[in-house]
């Protein structure tokens, strides 16, 4: 009994003490590791959830009736009305450089810059109003016709090392004048 107070008393050996600093050193970089991740994963969030908006804006518009305001005359038709959106004309912001290893505040001003000409981003009615990691372009072929298009894209450059990262989301009018939109993005070095 006398053996085990007096073991006690002694406290720890270094061989203890080094295991047990081992142990809070390999549990510090699996946490460092795991934190890193999920911060990668939330900046890469913005760019998922915008162009999904992106897209289901680009559907909305397609679908609405855009007809002229002219009277048809008795026994006429009109053409098929539905058309999507033209191209914008820059992107938000105009250079990656503004997003590089930073957030960019854009303004109202650079969303709406082709309102008059109803296309790009205001034909959309698609806007950011909070800080954003990610350079927005939105692209279209636009005829009237089956096999228009467009291709909406996000580029990051999350670490500000000058290679970005790329998101698209595409959609295409088919034979019978509906637009199908792909399932999901095509994401190339989503975490640069």
């Amino acid at each position: 009994m006398q053996r085990w107070i007096k073991k006690a008393k002694q406290g720890f050996t270094l061989i203890e003490l080094m295991i047990v600093v081992a142990i809070v050193g390999i549990l510090a970089v699996l946490a460092i590791y795991g934190v890193r991740k999920y911060l990668a994963n939330a900046k890469t969030a913005e760019a998922r959830n915008s162009l999904g908006q992106l897209a289901k804006d680009a559907a909305a518009e397609f679908e609405k009736e855009s007809m002229p305001g002219t009277i048809l005359a008795t026994g006429t038709s009109a053409a098929n009305s539905r058309q999507l959106c033209k191209a914008a004309s820059l992107s938000v912001p105009a250079a990656a450089a503004a997003i590089a290893g930073k957030k960019y505040q854009s303004s109202t001003a650079e969303w709406n810059v082709d309102a008059a000409g109803n296309s790009g981003f205001a034909c959309l009615k698609f806007s950011m109003d909070q800080p954003q990691y990610y350079m927005y372009m939105y692209t279209a072929t636009v005829t009237g016709n089956a096999g228009d298009s467009f291709l909406g894209t996000a580029n990051g450059d999350l670490n500000g090392d000058g290679v970005l990262s790329t998101f698209s989301i595409t959609g295409s009018v088919n034979s019978s004048f509906a637009l199908n939109i792909a399932p999901n993005m095509l994401e190339i070095q989503p975490e640069e």
